[in-house]
């Protein structure tokens, strides 16, 4: 898969409930600025199918409120609970140097720095983050998963251009392919 194509989406917030009687929406974004979520155009549902054009309103604790084109009231609203906002990969400005989409990182190929064993090592399934910094997910050949953290030091090469990652693999997953055991 390539990360960059055209068509690649981006999860940009998740309608987290109903707020108020009128159909307004409270979304939590994942956009740098939260009032953001809706600047970058029609957005639509994860399946593709559904396009939602949000008014950001005005913030909320953790979320923004948003009006959405089409929901006037508070039962319409409330069935959009959980729906996820897609947006066109090529819609988002261009990223800062060294920073990147997860979306453009997912489905790169994976390499062991130096060669250290196969040189395809896996590719990029996930990029997560649960408060501690950035952990880049890598489904590997034999579909086990590794999780790396996403730092220069076990990640010190990004080549989306090239479609891959040179990646600095911990210690006991060289040993599990080098064939040598405990």
């Amino acid at each position: 898969m390539a990360a960059n194509r055209p068509e690649a989406r981006v999860c940009v917030g998740v309608i987290a409930g109903a707020r108020g009687l009128k159909g307004e929406v409270r979304v939590k974004s994942f956009t740098a600025r939260p009032e953001d979520v809706g600047a970058y155009g029609p957005l639509s549902d994860e399946a593709g199918t559904r396009t939602l054009r949000l008014a950001v309103t005005g913030p909320a604790k953790d979320a923004v409120i948003a009006r959405v084109e089409g929901v006037a009231d508070r039962t319409a609203a409330e069935a959009l609970k959980g729906t996820r906002l897609y947006v066109a990969r090529d819609a988002l400005p261009a990223a800062a140097e060294d920073e990147f989409y997860h979306a453009d990182l997912i489905g790169l190929r994976v390499e062991a720095v130096g060669g250290v064993g196969p040189a395809a090592w896996g590719a990029v399934k996930a990029v997560h983050d649960f408060g501690g910094g950035a952990l880049i997910e890598i489904e590997r050949p034999d579909g086990a998963t590794v999780m790396l953290p996403f730092t220069k030091k076990a990640v010190p090469e990004v080549d989306i251009a090239g479609g891959r990652i040179v990646v600095v693999p911990p210690e006991e997953t060289t040993a599990e392919t080098d064939g040598a055991g405990p």
